[in-house]
């Protein structure tokens, strides 16, 4: 068995702007779903591509991934470096799943839990625990992950991950590039037959998903080996409205054109200009919360998106009453975040993470 140093299992230090953008970017996914189950044509929905901060997300893990192991994977090895993205990653799956199925279970405003048998149930649990694609539910649209949806993304980062920690981190910058350059033709080719890049979450978009994180890990890690950081005085605030914009252009019959170019161009960009950025002290503390509760958010949120559709076509609530009820929404699941953070995923992620560093240094 190899010595390693425990210290190389530490992380390195996070680029705070790009850590408030990614909770910018789950504040407007979540939106973009509570909107998506009042507005059925897209066109009509404010925030009608809130669905493209998955390709945000994508290609900020690709540059975040490079920056904290390109240096470190070869003294840590394959095994440990997949441990270390368990141990970030699979908690919040967990959770995800439990609070999946317990809405399903208990929901208030609707819902057929009688019609799946104990069995049935058991299984797609352990599927989405253990992120195995599943799509078996009807009346939940034919999820991959029925009890957490947005695990589908979650899916295809330890993918992407596993060909990182194989592949990507061992090949030059030069073939990088050119694999990046061929991850745009499916991208590109995705976005055209179906007129824009919603897939990936369901079976029958499942490869959907492939293309689009292949493109975007792809170019995350290329701007990061490639070192393109602008440096700009935009800030937390101009970027963060920069971003908005992404997802919330409007939703049109050009979106075959318009959303590679977001995600070819465009967020890449803001990568770049994020990693360069300053930022103020009065944003600082802003944009630690933002990160730390952004994947919190993400993974916790649409569980309770469900119970808000039943509701929604049960009650059929008038436009004041609906915004409020999302709004309200909105800001309890912030809260249910935060409390999942700190109740559950830090402390666990902390016990793992210390059970693993004496296990090195029993073995050093």
């Amino acid at each position: 068995m190899n010595k390693l140093n425990p210290e190389i299992l530490q992380t390195r230090q996070h680029f705070e702007i790009l850590d408030g953008l990614r909770g910018v970017a789950a504040l407007a996914v979540a939106t973009f779903h509570f909107m998506e189950i009042v507005f059925s044509d897209y066109s009509k929905n404010f925030i009608g591509h809130g669905f493209l901060t998955v390709d945000f997300f994508f290609c900020l893990s690709g540059f975040v991934i490079a920056y904290a192991y390109d240096a470190r994977i070869g003294e840590m090895g394959v095994w440990e470096f997949f441990k270390s993205r368990m141990i970030r990653l699979h908690p919040l799956v967990v959770l995800g799943s439990v609070l999946g199925l317990l809405t399903f279970m208990f929901d208030p405003f609707g819902g057929h839990p009688e019609l799946y048998s104990a069995g049935k149930l058991a299984l797609i649990f352990l599927a989405s625990v253990f992120l195995v694609p599943y799509p078996v539910m009807q009346d939940r649209a034919f999820n991959l992950f029925s009890f957490n949806a947005p695990a589908w993304s979650l899916f295809w980062e330890y993918v992407a991950n596993i060909f990182y920690a194989i592949i990507l981190c061992k090949i030059s910058r030069r073939w990088l590039l050119v694999l990046t350059g061929a991850a745009a033709i499916p991208l590109c080719f995705v976005c055209y037959r179906a007129g824009n890049l919603m897939g990936g979450w369901s079976g029958g978009t499942f490869w959907d998903g492939g293309a689009r994180i292949s493109y975007s890990f792809l170019a995350g890690m290329l701007i990061y080996r490639s070192n393109w950081i602008i440096k700009n005085r935009l800030g937390f605030i101009g970027l963060a409205v920069l971003l908005l914009f992404a997802f919330i252009m409007p939703f049109s019959k050009w979106n075959w054109l318009t959303e590679p170019a977001v995600v070819l161009l465009y967020f890449p960009l803001l990568i770049a200009l994020g990693a360069g950025a300053n930022l103020s002290d009065g944003f600082k503390k802003l944009c630690v919360f933002s990160g730390n509760i952004s994947y919190p958010l993400y993974m916790t949120h649409y569980a309770a998106l469900w119970m808000f559709g039943n509701y929604y076509f049960s009650h059929k609530p008038g436009p004041g009453q609906l915004t409020y009820v999302i709004v309200i929404s909105i800001v309890l699941l912030i809260g249910i975040a935060w409390l999942a953070m700190v109740a559950y995923d830090i402390p666990v992620r902390k016990y793992l993470s210390e059970k693993r560093k004496r296990f090195f240094k029993l073995n050093a």
